[in-house]
């Protein structure tokens, strides 16, 4: 991605100094289930107070003068990406005749506390639709590349720009809509639903992608870079990793194939209107 000397975002709250301590307010976030509920990340669409408490890190981890550098162009580079996602959406908001609000980007270290309770880095980037920020320990960067094998700049970019499509689904309301369902569900058809609004949400990435690719900003290989951050966190790929085993009840973002196929739908079309994942017959 074309990013270098362009403007970062000043809507970004960097904690990366601040210690994350203390108890979760309505419920921390939780080992074993991160990658499957929380990174890139149903935030939006999870009931803190279902999520048992735990404590966030009191200390840091200490980085290289190396190490800091580059953490540090990591930080540039997502107040970038930021800055581009407040640029698409504010005006595809107001060509609809609408107002655009914009989150909040929270970079943390090890830990943080947030209006959805505390969080561990090992939670991976998540969206709070309580305090309308989103959260982020850079270090998620390595992890994309060295635990999921889908290196790039974009496939950061795609992170960012899939938390930020929880915020719009927190902006027109859907969120609400959605939690509401679950909370009358059983937890077969909550997970169902969570999987429609994660790959939603994986579309508005898309859809912010091309308009993105129509500013010239992207490089060859970024779209790949995305849909391979995709393949890598699908459900089935990671029950695989983790069990050996898939289980598709207990899926709550949607498979690798859906995760790409509902990316790729929104960067394709870049049409609202073709984002409708809750009514499509095949989920």
């Amino acid at each position: 991605m074309q990013w270098l000397g362009r403007r970062g975002s000043s809507n970004v709250d960097d904690r990366r100094g601040i210690s994350g301590g203390g108890l979760a307010a309505g419920g921390g976030i939780v080992g074993v289930i991160i990658y499957l509920v929380f990174s890139f990340l149903g935030g939006g669409d999870i009931d803190p107070s279902q999520i048992p408490q735990i404590s966030a890190p009191t200390t840091q981890t200490t980085l290289s003068p190396e190490e800091q550098k580059a953490d540090d162009d990591r930080a540039q580079f997502v107040k970038v990406v930021l800055a581009e996602t407040e640029d698409v959406w504010n005006k595809v908001f107001a060509d609809q005749g609408q107002q655009y609000i914009e989150p909040t980007l929270v970079l943390f270290r090890d830990g943080v506390s947030s209006a959805c309770g505390s969080a561990s880095s090992a939670s991976g980037p998540f969206y709070c639709p309580g305090d309308n920020k989103l959260y982020i320990d850079l270090s998620f960067y390595q992890d994309l590349q060295n635990k999921f094998n889908a290196p790039g700049d974009f496939a950061m970019a795609y992170v960012v720009a899939h938390e930020v499509g929880h915020h719009i689904q927190n902006l027109n309301g859907t969120a609400d809509k959605m939690q509401q369902l679950r909370a009358r569900s059983g937890e077969v058809e909550a997970n169902r639903y969570s999987v429609m609004m994660e790959l939603q949400a994986d579309f508005l990435a898309g859809v912010w992608a091309h308009y993105t690719k129509n500013k010239n900003l992207l490089d060859a290989g970024d779209i790949d870079e995305a849909l391979s951050a995709a393949n890598a966190i699908g459900d089935d790929q990671l029950q695989k990793q983790s069990t050996g085993q898939v289980v598709p009840d207990a899926f709550t973002h949607g498979t690798s194939a859906q995760r790409m196929y509902w990316f790729k739908k929104g960067y394709e079309t870049g049409d609202l209107k073709q984002g409708d994942t809750f009514n499509d017959p095949s989920l």
